[in-house]
């Protein structure tokens, strides 16, 4: 069949010369992607032989096979499970890192030190091509499970790749690695040496569960080309006087007790699995014995993934079956709130041939799933007291994450608000929790009070703010998008309502000050009767009512809502998702303090009327309608109306 020759795009010709040419403090990191790649392409045949009975492969001896050659330089890693399509070959190594390939390459120019470059390979996708870094040339020889024919891929990485189809290819995947010279001044980085490969394994993936068998020098020729290299595609064994040695010890880390294992091998299985060059910031491990056991190895990271708000995030941790790999990214034991969480289980009483759709319905992984949640929940909660600063650094990253859950999980409602934590007046710097502000409250206060917006800086300036900085009031201040949502549905904490200071009337007056505020109040609604009901009558079409104000202090007017509308920014996301959301008028509230405003009634209460009052009403609504955020329906009138009454002051 004849050789294709393909032209790297442009930004992946740019990552690959970075990675050719780039010094990184540890190269042996590209070994640990090639078995972590080949150790899936297993997990994934045994599973679909478990599905297909048709499926013609033998799994019989699964396992991974390193083959060193010292004369030719070269290593080959191999596997014989799942294998690749053409096509798969195309847009799987192909391109590199199919999206976030220009994210990827910003993000590594501008990492600081070789370690944070290293974390970046991983954590985008491009694995694969840290073979780069210690190679000349790396060619992938591989036929899909199932097919006849197989696929060759290879290239320099200067710039161009090869794509061939081959009548005759051996299961699963090879790739052979055509060695740098060797740096005679540097026997660290010599990868055909026996010692230096074996300690690599031993370090990154001794918990492999499949037998990774490395054919040491001694082997003859198992990397080269002519009549040798074409035994080894066809898939044969090294020659008899070969030594052949299975260097991992495929235990279960999840199986072992905590005293034989160390965090090192927890922290390597961890980037194993979520393909995160960083340490898990938290360990979690669970064993439940009696009528149903099963055993829990999971991990919060220490940092989100890129994609963690993206639709095509994977959520979920890797499900087996008495040891045996079932799935990866089973959505059924975690909740969509705890993506972010990854890990095993392993389960003792499931059955082998099980589907995603059995998982749903099967009473054991709902006991499961309610198991692994509530202990992921208690373990946070365990780090807020224990250690502070690891609680701050995952709410830093998951907090937005788990407040989603706040909204779909109402039986761990209540630990989700007790795990969470807030931006508040009370401290610039210091987050705070619901129970902590409970413990601050005033002498009668009956109100968590909260306000949600863009940012920090857009809720402190805003109108609603004033009578409660006035007094002293700690309001929390919500910018998370999701904070508009679980609002409405979470009404209390530990007995005391939640309520938004941008809904309904507030009361923040104590109970010595109330009989004479309410004298004065109730002489000002006399006062501005006439007024406000002109005013409703005047701006009927923006506004249902017009009403003193309580919350204003320096302000001339606010805009404000009824207790159980939706707030102006919960409607507008409900509509980007293609939502009917009736328009509701709101309350345009006056303070009746403001010399504006007590102007505005001495005109009207001596009997001017016409355009010019109008005009001012309306200038006082878009004037409140700007301060809280909103669009004006007409600003080009709004303008004009505010030139004409500038000029006729000066």
């Amino acid at each position: 069949m004849p050789t294709e020759t393909f032209e790297f795009q442009v930004e992946a010709r740019q990552l690959l010369q970075m990675m050719i040419h780039s010094i990184y403090s540890n190269k042996d990191v590209f070994l640990r992607e090639l078995i972590s790649n080949a150790s899936d392409a297993l997990d994934k045949l045994r599973l679909e032989a478990l599905r297909d009975s048709e499926l013609r492969e033998d799994v019989s001896d699964l396992h991974i096979r390193l083959d060193l050659d010292k004369e030719l330089r070269t290593l080959t890693v191999r596997d014989n499970g799942i294998g690749m399509s053409h096509d798969e070959v195309v847009q799987l190594i192909g391109t590199i890192a199919n999206s976030g390939t220009a994210k990827f390459l910003k993000e590594l120019k501008e990492a600081q030190g070789s370690t944070a470059s290293e974390e970046l390979i991983g954590q985008f996708g491009v694995g694969f091509y840290s073979s780069f870094m210690v190679a000349d040339e790396v060619t992938l020889l591989t036929r899909r499970a199932g097919e006849s024919q197989g696929t060759r891929w290879s290239s320099d990485g200067e710039g161009t790749y090869s794509v061939e189809t081959i009548d005759e290819a051996p299961q699963g995947t090879s790739v052979t690695l055509r060695l740098k010279p060797e740096d005679t001044e540097d026997q660290l980085f010599d990868y055909t040496s026996s010692w230096k490969v074996r300690e690599i394994v031993k370090r990154y993936s001794d918990f492999i569960t499949w037998p990774i068998r490395m054919v040491s020098e001694t082997a003859g020729k198992s990397g080269t080309t002519g009549e040798d290299a074409d035994d080894a595609e066809d898939g044969a064994e090294a020659p008899a006087e070969a030594e052949v040695e299975t260097v991992n010890s495929m235990k279960a880390l999840w199986a072992r007790s905590r005293d034989e294992v160390t965090d090192d091998e927890y922290h390597e299985l961890y980037k194993h699995i979520s393909h995160d060059w960083t340490d898990p910031l938290e360990i979690i491990r669970m064993q439940a014995e009696g009528t149903f056991e099963y055993q829990a190895l999971l991990f919060i990271p220490s940092r989100a993934a890129q994609d963690l708000f993206s639709q095509g995030h994977k959520r979920g941790v890797q499900l087996y079956v008495k040891r045996v790999f079932i799935m990866d990214d089973c959505e059924a034991l975690m909740p969509e709130y705890l993506r972010f969480v990854k890990g095993v289980v392993d389960a003792q009483d499931l059955s082998l041939n099980v589907s995603r759709e059995i998982l749903q319905q099967d009473r054991q992984i709902q006991l499961m799933h309610r198991r692994l949640v509530k202990k992921v929940l208690s373990t946070v909660k365990d780090m807020m007291s224990g250690n502070p600063d690891r609680y701050l650094t995952l709410w830093k990253e998951f907090g937005r994450v788990i407040k989603e859950g706040l909204l779909s999980d109402y039986e761990n409602r209540d630990s989700i608000l007790g795990i969470s934590s807030f931006a508040s007046t009370q401290d610039e710097e210091r987050l705070t929790t619901l129970k902590e502000y409970v413990e601050r409250m005033k002498e009668g206060q009956q109100h968590i009070f909260y306000m949600t917006g863009e940012s920090r800086t857009a809720i402190e300036s805003s109108p609603h703010m004033e009578a409660f900085q006035a007094k002293g009031f700690e309001v929390l201040l919500l910018t998370d998008p999701v904070d508009e949502v679980w609002v409405q549905s979470v009404p209390e904490f530990d007995g005391k309502q939640l309520q938004s200071i941008a809904k309904g009337e507030v009361d923040l007056d104590t109970d010595e000050d109330k009989k004479e505020v309410e004298a004065e109040r109730e002489r000002q609604r006399q006062d501005y009767a006439d007024l406000l009901t002109w005013m409703t009558s005047e701006l009927s079409e923006d506004v249902k009512e017009v009403r003193l104000s309580s919350r204003l202090t320096v302000s001339p007017a606010c805009i404000v809502g009824d207790t159980n509308e939706l707030s102006p920014a919960l409607a507008n996301m409900y509509r980007a998702m293609g939502q009917e959301v009736p328009d509701v008028k709101r309350i345009l509230e006056l303070n009746p303090t403001h010399p504006l405003v007590s102007g505005l009634r001495k005109a009207h209460s001596t009997g001017e009327t016409g355009t010019g009052l109008g005009e001012a009403a309306e200038l006082l609504y878009g004037m409140a309608l700007l301060a809280d955020g909103g669009e004006l329906s007409d600003p080009s009138r709004f303008i004009k109306l505010m030139a004409d009454r500038l000029e006729r002051t000066l």
